[in-house]
């Protein structure tokens, strides 16, 4: 007969109060309490005899408090400070956390709350690997054929399994599909084109978990429970943070870093299309714009500024653009930016790709530079500063942040589980293993810091020299990246209905991940339909449908009240003037709107920064109390003051573009509880919790403002550098308020306390 392995005893025998806070040992793990604000507790766990010291570069934080109380009960644990309780179960080591009135938070599951696996982690082996280069619409890929690999040490497989309540969950980053709360899903968190993982969850009880891990996770909740899994880690680390939702973003951004400010003018429109060719090409299309007063307020270089075969390469190829540095001062002259595509990799003949191979500066086998190593970093940013920065370049776009996405390799888009395995086999052998996830979070950080360390280099030396705040628009990201000045967007989608509503959740779940600054392609990447799986639009006839023309004045709507408006994609021009007649006008009218509307959208932006605030948020965050909007997944909060109501469906146009006959133009609004809303254009009054009809033409999108609330506007404008007076306009009876933030729109004097706050008070209502 069989006889078990009796396994190590989870029963605490020891308990004890140190300088880094609570350690408590069993046969099976030790396991610490760190307080690091009354809010926020950090639970540390191992089944080895010491914690782990490796790099983690997400949280920067590194107080302590030691105003708590710890006490031993008959069966528990107890560790109490004024925001939160954490009671730890003798018998098994579960955890549970409290508020301060008793109440549940949540839970780790009773019989077996943690689980470690020990496994061996591998690396590619040095000399040659076989592999193939494939071409796809994400760029050139090195895909390995049979890779040739050795030990690179022990890591765990870990689970965390919890007992959630009657709650909703929000947050672990961007996602493709239209989802409201993430209870009963299966998410596998890895970095992919569409996808972005962010290990942080926020819940309606008015709690946060940070995982303070950097490799593949996994979230599961069925009829058994709710698991975390960690793919590769040597312990378990993660935060619980307190004090309700949106005090879970300020307690997030303590923990990994505050938000840095955009520019001012990366909240006016940024106007970008795969590709334009030529620098006559760009200087012709601002020049349009400023014809047509259409505002704009930067332009974009897409990939292929450099040379044939020169993929990567941190140049211009001097046949289309022989006057870069002319050229951007000729589109400044003009009050508009100039931002251009940079990617991680650098093909084999060219001089950058040389420059990294002698110094052994790129992943193994791969033409993609190693982020991990800081003299990486300072090379990418010596090549990035010869032929750009010193031209005058105003941001960049940090393409393929990933940079490992095996999914784009298939013709039939793989299964989610297929496709985590994949990723993990892949990038765990080019990247460190237990990192595989932070790809973009040093690339990102490489970027910033070395814009700065330039920028500080000139000050001091050039006169007339003007500071930029560091803009990177890139496409992945992970924890802590908000410090750098980053955007992110959701990759390269295809053009339907269902992916524009899935747009709103997609926002919504990555700025409840901690991260502020978030944006999309209007109109999708991909307009047409391919042979490959991601190449899935729907519209062959692009601007000639007016059924895609209807989709793409909704996209861009919807882009208007976002932190960052964005214009891109392939298969057809991006610029307004090609779409005609009602839409064009439908269009103009709402970039007018986002002008109009960016004293109110700049000051919401000075707050991220000053209070730690979100731009976009679940109606939840600020209504959780309200079970009517746990769900809802077509509006959502812009700033403190607006509620956006997008229009997501089609109303005048079927996909085949027929028009539909006695179209209806409005959509059901429904209005949280605990205030009431008024029309943002009319000022009609609607109660909270109630619903009603709205106009929703096709030039109106409805946004309803919060009752009491003050929202500067001025006049349309046609860049951030020409906006007029502000003028307050109040909705609500009686006295309505608001903090009106304001700073130079660029350089980093804000830091130094070069800002203003105005109380804004007025009385007469629109």
């Amino acid at each position: 007969m069989l006889t078990p392995t009796k396994p190590r005893s989870r029963k605490i025998t020891g308990a004890e109060r140190t300088d880094d806070g609570v350690v408590l040992r069993s046969e099976f793990e030790m396991l610490r309490l760190q307080v690091k604000t009354p809010e926020i507790v950090r639970i540390t766990a191992t089944p080895c005899e010491h914690f782990s010291k490796k790099e983690r570069l997400g949280t920067v934080y590194a107080g302590v408090c030691d105003e708590y109380s710890f006490r031993e009960k008959n069966d528990e644990y107890t560790l109490t400070t004024g925001a939160v309780s954490v009671h730890v179960d003798k018998a098994s080591g579960a955890i549970r956390f409290c508020d301060p009135t008793g109440k549940e938070l949540f839970r780790e599951n009773r019989h077996a709350a943690r689980t470690y696996e020990e496994f061996e982690t591998y690396t590619l082996a040095g000399g040659e690997q076989k592999t193939r280069t494939i071409e796809t619409a994400d760029g050139t890929k090195e895909v390995l054929e049979e890779p040739l690999k050795i030990p690179a040490g022990k890591s765990f497989h870990i689970r965390l399994s919890l007992e959630l309540g009657d709650e909703a969950l929000y947050g672990f980053g961007q996602h493709e599909q239209t989802m409201g709360s993430l209870r009963n899903r299966t998410l596998y968190l890895h970095q992919a084109n569409r996808q972005i993982a962010v290990p942080m969850v926020v819940s309606t009880k008015g709690y946060g978990i940070l995982f303070d891990a950097y490799c593949p996770m996994i979230f599961r909740e069925d009829e058994s429970g709710a698991v975390v899994y960690l793919e590769a880690d040597r312990e378990l680390d993660y935060y619980v943070m307190a004090g309700g939702m949106n005090r879970v973003i300020r307690n997030y951004r303590v923990l990994t870093g505050k938000a840095a400010m955009l520019p001012k003018w990366a909240f006016g429109y940024i106007q970008s299309q795969e590709r334009y060719e030529t620098q006559e090409e760009i200087l012709r299309t601002a020049a349009k714009s400023r014809e047509l007063g259409i505002g704009m307020d930067c332009i974009v270089l897409d990939w292929i500024s450099w040379g044939e075969n020169q993929w990567g390469q941190k140049s211009y190829d001097e046949t289309r653009f022989p006057a870069p540095e002319e050229m951007i001062e000729t589109l400044h002259k003009e009050q508009v930016r100039f931002m251009i595509s940079l990617w991680p990799t650098m093909a084999a003949q060219t001089e950058d790709h040389k420059e990294f191979a002698e110094q052994g500066l790129f992943l193994p086998a791969s033409e993609i530079y190693n982020a991990f190593r800081k003299e990486a970093r300072e090379l990418y940013w010596k090549q990035l500063e010869r032929k750009h920065f010193s031209y005058g370049t105003d941001a960049w776009w940090c393409d393929s942040s990933e940079p490992i996405t095996p999914e784009w390799n298939h013709m039939e888009r793989p299964e989610p589980s297929r496709l985590f395995e994949e990723y993990c086999s892949e990038a765990g052998l080019r990247l460190p293993y237990e990192y595989s996830n932070a790809f973009p979070l040093y690339h990102a950080m490489g970027i910033y810091e070395n814009q700065r360390e330039c920028m500080n280099r000139r000050k001091s030396n050039e006169a007339d020299y003007r500071e930029k705040r560091v803009c990177n628009l890139t496409r992945s990201a992970y924890t802590g990246q908000q410090r750098y000045g980053t955007i992110m967007w959701s990759g390269d989608t295809a053009a339907s209905w269902e992916t524009l509503r899935a747009q709103v959740t997609a926002g919504l779940h990555f700025c409840a991940s901690g991260l502020p600054y978030w944006t999309m392609d209007i109109g999708a990447f991909f307009v047409k339909s391919g042979v490959q799986w991601y190449w899935d639009g729907r519209y062959d006839n692009t601007v000639e449908d007016k059924a895609y023309c209807e989709l793409y004045v909704r996209w861009y709507q919807l882009g208007c009240f976002l932190p960052v408006f964005r214009g891109h994609g392939t298969d057809c021009r991006r610029e307004l003037w090609n779409f005609k007649g009602e839409f064009y006008d439908a269009l103009l009218k709402a970039n007018r709107l986002r002008y109009q509307l960016l004293p109110y959208i700049y000051s919401e932006a000075g707050k991220v920064w000053l209070d730690d605030a979100s731009m976009i948020r679940w109606l939840a965050f600020d209504y959780p109390d309200d079970r009517e909007v746990w769900n809802i997944t077509d509006q959502y909060l812009f700033g403190d003051s607006v509620m956006i109501c997008p229009v997501l469906q089609p109303m005048y146009y079927g996909e085949d573009g027929t028009r539909i006959e006695n179209p209806v133009t409005t959509r059901q609004v429904y209005f949280p509880k605990g205030c009431d809303w008024y029309d943002l254009y009319t000022g009609q009054c609607y109660p909270g919790g109630s619903r009603a009809v709205v106009s929703a033409a096709l030039d109106e999108i409805p946004v309803f403002v919060k009752a009491g609330s003050v929202i500067p506007m001025c006049e349309a404008a046609m860049s951030t550098d020409e906006l007029g007076e502000v003028t307050f306009r109040a909705y609500g009876d009686g006295e309505c308020r608001y903090r009106y933030y304001t700073d130079a729109g660029d350089g980093y004097g804000y830091e130094m306390g070069e800002y203003t706050v105005r109380e804004i008070t007025e009385n007469e209502t629109v």
